[in-house]
């Protein structure tokens, strides 16, 4: 097998059916990535023990990864997302949360955008609520797309969807925040640019 530096995920992935302990290189190269998405969604504080039962699973279902896919990130997304399933109320909560009060205070960066400027800071409780009410599986696309920056194919793989299912659900998504964001005539022109790709992409 090549280094660890240059080995691709599938054959690190792979070489882990026979040596369990060179699976911690997917973690190293991955923990972050994972960490990072959960900790937006539902804060920092079970992001840890979110992502540490991700690559629990991860580990004892290697056996089963498809190693044509040179990169785990999606998987391991995917896996990170099924775990958030059970703390879809906290996460909701929390948008709520901080829609109410503006952009949070954190220091790990939650909901830090991109885009600082006045009309993006009016708008962000507003987009907070507009997330919190969508649907659980629409909320997931979404933010795969925007948080992780998964591809709509790696968005496919990491929840084991058809990608023309990704489009509808984006689409939906995107209909569903643009109604909730002017229901007052009052949707920002200038937007996180994060969002704002997200909400006017045509995908």
């Amino acid at each position: 097998m090549d280094s660890d530096a240059t080995a691709s995920d599938a054959r690190i992935i792979a070489a882990s059916r026979d040596d369990a302990q060179v699976f911690a290189v997917i973690f190293e190269r991955h923990f972050d990535a994972v960490f990072s998405y959960v900790g937006r969604r539902v804060g920092s504080e079970v992001a840890d023990e979110i992502a540490a039962e991700t690559f629990l699973a991860a580990f004892r279902s290697r056996q089963r990864y498809d190693t044509s896919r040179p990169i785990a990130r999606p998987w391991l997304l995917g896996i990170a997302t099924n775990m958030l399933r059970h703390h879809h109320r906290t996460e909701v909560r929390r948008l709520r949360a901080y829609s109410r009060i503006g952009r949070p205070e954190s220091s790990t960066g939650e909901f830090e955008w991109a885009d600082a400027r006045l009309d993006a800071a009016r708008a962000r409780p507003r987009l907070l609520a507009a997330i919190a009410d969508l649907s659980r599986d629409e909320r997931d696309v979404l933010l795969l797309l925007a948080w992780a920056d998964l591809s709509y194919d790696e968005i496919a793989q990491a929840l084991e969807i058809p990608i023309g299912t990704v489009r509808s659900r984006l689409h939906r998504a995107r209909a569903r925040m643009r109604e909730l964001l002017n229901a007052n005539g009052q949707y920002p022109l200038a937007a996180v640019d994060a969002v704002r790709e997200v909400l006017n992409s045509d995908g």
